[in-house]
């Protein structure tokens, strides 16, 4: 207690210079904390989403005749890239309670509708031909997963649900039907964000916690030979850096209660929220107050350690010993595992993420992170000699020198921004992970709308929605039973022309415009009613009239390859628009859209329908509109924590890159007055961050793309080696050394104060 005491009275005494360093402190922690507890409170929105979905989920049996029982149907459709859920109650004899967020369950005629549906029936007054009845009140936040979603109650008739209809038991079930994140990813989301964020997180911590290092052990140095023990000395050190460290995290709660509040009103991408579900749990907070305290006083402890150890090389500056080598075992390590199953990669057995791969690949991962870090000082170091050694120039020589002395201040500086690059990487692999499963593989998606819902001028808004390549009709043939026959050949004809047909498949040859051609697909089986020669009427209205056409298969022929899936692969013969009469409307048609597979697209394209026709039910061919959700989710939350990281490193940077400027003052003002020019400072300042910073950006993209990929073959994907991602982060990583170099240009003034040496 005495020592803890002696710190604090040395914090409050020590001068201006060492409270603004004390403030700096802990404004860092506060922003590091801020991240923290933004980062464990996701997990917690995410569950309060799905806790609110099960509360809400009908429970339900099937529906007999006997008694009048309370009836549920329920319907989920797309709107846009959104699901828009309806639920169709019919109250009959002893209703139960009604769910989350309603009072009541609604009469017949009523409609309940979430915040966000009643501001879109205001904009799209079509959609309420899908909400029979009126609209009597708002659903309760507590009846709904998140302010953003499109969900009703409507009130009905036992005679108006269709048999499908099942018996109403309660509402309640103990896991979402549909889950924000699907449990396997969030696994996979903990372990991105701990790698993206947390990680850079605790060096950043550490290195609040080091501020001053050179000056403080000089001081910690003078009390060591005053008497104080070794043990004592530490814990005067670590009673600054915990003090800091508490206020930090304190302040650092606060600034995320604000955001908290901030960012649930106006949203993220595809992921809003609550308030209350954003709130801080007591983990959180523990978590906050507790660990972050303690980390500040084992680094505390660790910086005073050589100070107390050789008092008299701390007072006369002498050269410390080469950074430790176990840290480069680490790296080897991880490296060791990631490549290995990176090698697997290229056989034709690669590894799964089943058994042993579950862990090894995660630890394999973060190894080499940890061990990217603990090994930036020891190739600092080796470096600086290297080329010290070898160099005539005298910017280089000063440089390299400054570099081998304090290979560790070369670390904080530099460390957040490599972590960030290698970071970057392994995000990249996840994302592309995610996207193999909730996308087909098939580089275009078709969307297919049934042609009855459409009118002439909503077909012509359709053809024109931002992504959309090209769009068709798809028509089947009317099958005659009047001669008995239980079977009736039907085939599918695709109106469209040659290069509409090409945006639709993958390959086609032969195709004439203006001509009827048959469609013939190698790779699938066809039916032997379906020949040259063969008719099959196909029913249209013209001007409200029906009308038949007939056509006869003509020998001549298009081959061609469908993707899989697609909504065009199934059609056996190409008729050109100019067959259907102006006007014509066949039955049964559908009118289908090609656009790009990526999932940004998919998103825009389906935005766009729904808003140039709101009421159509629109299929995306082999798209789940729920996996699509749940993949702007990650991207969402991925993205996040790259801001996150972000802000971390280029924080940790700043704070490093002062922090060291204004540690060597007196070196700076050493070399000013013995002739030194200030261009020749300012370079050797820019060289002491580049250089070492270029060689852990080199190490950080080899290990993250060996990281990336080694989770990529485990995940069982067609992608193993993400060569496409290589120039980004080439680039990124050529910005940050660009910002590093101009971020250390301006830390050499002109003024120069020989008070700093006299003070030294």
């Amino acid at each position: 207690m005495r020592e803890f005491l002696l710190g604090l009275r040395l914090l409050l005494g020590a001068g201006r210079g060492n409270r603004v360093r004390f403030l700096l402190m802990a404004a860092g922690t506060s922003l590091g904390v801020c991240c923290l507890a933004l980062v464990l409170t996701i997990p917690a929105i995410l569950h309060a989403h799905d806790g609110r979905a099960a509360a809400r989920e009908p429970r339900s049996v099937a529906h007999t005749a006997a008694g009048h029982p309370t009836l549920v149907l329920q319907r989920s459709d797309p709107h846009g890239s959104k699901a828009f859920t309806r639920v169709f109650v019919a109250r009959g004899e002893n209703p139960p309670a009604a769910p989350p967020g309603l009072r009541e369950l609604p009469a017949p005629g009523e409609v309940f509708v979430s915040p966000r549906l009643r501001d879109l029936l205001r904009a799209e007054p079509a959609i309420k031909g899908l909400l029979p009845g009126r609209v009597s009140g708002v659903i309760g936040a507590a009846g709904l997963s998140d302010p953003d979603e499109l969900y009703a109650y409507v009130g009905t008739t036992s005679g108006q649900l269709s048999g499908r209809a099942r018996v109403l038991t309660g509402f309640g079930y103990g896991y979402a039907p549909v889950p924000a994140v699907d449990p396997s990813t969030l696994t996979i989301l903990r372990f991105a964000l701990g790698t993206i964020v947390l990680l850079p997180l605790g060096v950043f911590l550490s290195v609040c916690a080091r501020l001053s290092a050179a000056g403080r052990a000089r001081r910690l140095a003078a009390l060591r030979l005053l008497g104080l023990s070794i043990k004592g000395t530490q814990r005067v050190n670590a009673a600054e850096t915990v003090v800091a460290s508490l206020l930090g995290a304190v302040l650092g709660l606060g600034e995320y209660g604000v955001l908290n509040q901030v960012m649930s009103r106006t949203g993220l991408p595809e992921l809003r929220w609550y308030p209350q579900d954003g709130a801080p749990s007591v983990t959180t907070v523990v978590v906050c107050l507790v660990g972050c305290p303690a980390l500040a006083w084992f680094a505390g402890r660790a910086g005073a350690r050589s100070a107390a150890a050789r008092p008299l090389a701390a007072r006369r500056t002498a050269l410390p010993a080469p950074p430790a080598k176990w840290g480069g075992l680490l790296l080897v390590a991880g490296l060791g595992i990631v490549t290995g199953y990176c090698a697997t990669g290229l056989t034709s057995h690669p590894a799964s993420s089943d058994g042993a791969a579950a862990l090894l690949v995660p630890a394999g991962v973060l190894l080499t992170g940890v061990g990217l870090v603990l090994t930036l000082p020891l190739l600092s170091f080796a470096l600086a000699r290297k080329v010290a050694g070898a160099t005539r120039s005298l910017t280089l020589n000063l440089a390299m020198r400054r570099n081998e002395v304090e290979p560790g201040s070369t670390m904080r500086v530099v460390t957040g921004l490599v972590l960030l690059v290698y970071a970057a990487s392994l995000a990249q692999g996840i994302l592309i992970e995610e996207n193999q499963v909730t996308r087909p593989s098939s580089p275009v998606q078709d969307y297919s709308i049934a042609l009855s819902s459409l009118t002439t001028s909503r077909q012509a808004d359709l053809a024109h929605v931002p992504g959309v390549r090209a769009h068709a009709l798809t028509m089947d043939s009317h099958a005659d039973l009047s001669g008995g026959s239980r079977v009736a050949t039907r085939i599918t004809a695709l109106v469209a022309t040659c290069a509409q047909l090409k945006h639709f498949v993958r390959h086609s040859e032969g195709c004439v415009d203006g001509k009827v051609l048959r469609l013939v697909d190698p790779n699938s089986s066809s039916d032997p009613g379906v020949h040259p020669g063969a008719g099959f009427p196909f029913r249209f209205t013209e001007r409200g009239r029906r009308r038949v056409l007939r056509v006869t298969l003509p020998s001549a022929r298009i081959v061609y390859r469908a993707y899989d899936p697609s909504a065009v692969g199934g059609a056996s013969v190409l008729l050109p628009p100019s067959a259907l009469p102006a006007g014509a409307r066949p039955e049964p048609a559908r009118y289908v859209l090609t656009s790009s597979s990526d999932s940004g697209a998919v998103r825009a394209v389906l935005d766009g329908i729904g808003a140039a026709a709101p009421t159509a039910e629109v299929d995306p061919i082999g798209v789940n509109v729920d996996g699509l959700q749940q993949i702007a989710v990650i991207e969402t939350l991925l993205g996040l924590g790259m801001v996150m990281g972000l802000v971390i490193g280029v924080a940790a940077f700043l704070v490093s890159v002062t922090d060291r400027a204004i540690e060597r003052r007196a070196h700076v003002t050493a070399l000013a007055l013995i002739g030194a020019r200030a261009r020749t400072l300012r370079a050797v300042q820019c060289v002491q961050v580049v250089l070492p910073l270029g060689l852990g950006l080199v190490l950080a993209l080899v290990a993250g793309k060996l990281a990336e990929s080694s989770y990529l073959v485990t995940g069982g994907g067609e992608v193993f080696w993400d060569f496409a991602g290589l120039p980004l982060l080439a680039c990124a990583a050529a910005g940050v050394v660009a910002v590093a170099a101009l971020g250390a240009l301006p830390l050499v003034g002109r003024r120069i104060d020989p008070e700093l040496i006299r003070r030294d």
